[in-house]
């Protein structure tokens, strides 16, 4: 069946089969977005539970899905898809504490020395401001990066879902206004980040190449992509603060 047939049928009569039957629709959607994020988390898990945890987006996504915003229901689909993948595995936890705690202090000693420099510093700065190694740094940098595989699409959705109404009135025009802000703070994050970094987002979340092709796009191993990202997303997440 046709899947415009199936939501005319589906918001009229809010049918668990019909429902079923777009869940059936869409699911290699889900297949799809779990392939692209297997190859960064396949070391923790099986190709079937991304799948599963995606499939949980996907019912999410056709509850909340409004036709009427003139979106198409795709797009929407694969932030609450990705949106809640990435959930799941956070809840795993499986990067042990003290690699976190090392983390955080390197993001924050980053956002501090470059406050202080006005400009971006290195890795070697960073290091040296923490008494470490920069093959210390790098490590912990790499270890978490699975952590750092957020949707940028995500956080605008975020977002712009804090100025909902405690009575549920949704479309207030602020959500707009926040939404574009949101925007403009994030494309102007993005400016802000040195050109290697700026290149690693890009390819990875607007062209949606896996670690292994932006290597090989850029000269430099999978894992050093898995450093710049994460250092790429903690300045991103500094400044959207």
């Amino acid at each position: 069946m046709d899947t415009k047939v199936l939501w005319d049928s589906y918001h009229k009569k809010k049918d668990p089969e019909i429902k079923t039957k777009l869940i059936e629709a869409y699911v290699e959607l889900v297949r799809i977005i779990a392939g692209r994020l297997y190859t960064t988390y396949g070391n923790h898990l099986e190709f079937d539970d991304l799948v599963s945890y995606g499939v949980f987006g996907l019912i999410d996504a056709i509850d909340k899905f409004d036709p009427s915003k003139n979106v198409k229901f795709e797009t929407y689909a694969q932030i609450r898809i990705r949106g809640a993948v990435v959930d799941q595995l956070r809840n795993l936890d499986w990067i042990p504490r003290s690699i976190r705690q090392k983390a955080r202090q390197i993001e924050e000693t980053m956002a501090k020395l470059e406050s202080r420099q006005q400009g971006h510093v290195s890795d070697e700065l960073v290091a040296a401001e923490l008494d470490m190694t920069v093959q210390e740094l790098q490590s912990v940098q790499q270890q978490t990066s699975a952590f750092n595989i957020i949707s940028l699409e995500e956080k605008l959705m975020d977002t712009a879902d804090e100025v909902k109404t405690v009575d549920g009135v949704q479309d207030l025009p602020e959500t707009n206004l926040l939404q574009k802000e949101a925007q403009s703070m994030l494309a102007e994050s993005i400016k802000a980040l040195p050109e290697r970094e700026q290149q690693v987002i890009t390819l990875y979340y607007y062209e949606e190449l896996t670690y292994k092709e932006i290597g090989a796009i850029l000269g430099v191993s999978e894992s050093r992509i898995s450093q710049l990202h994460s250092k790429a997303i903690a300045r991103i997440r500094t400044r959207m603060v």
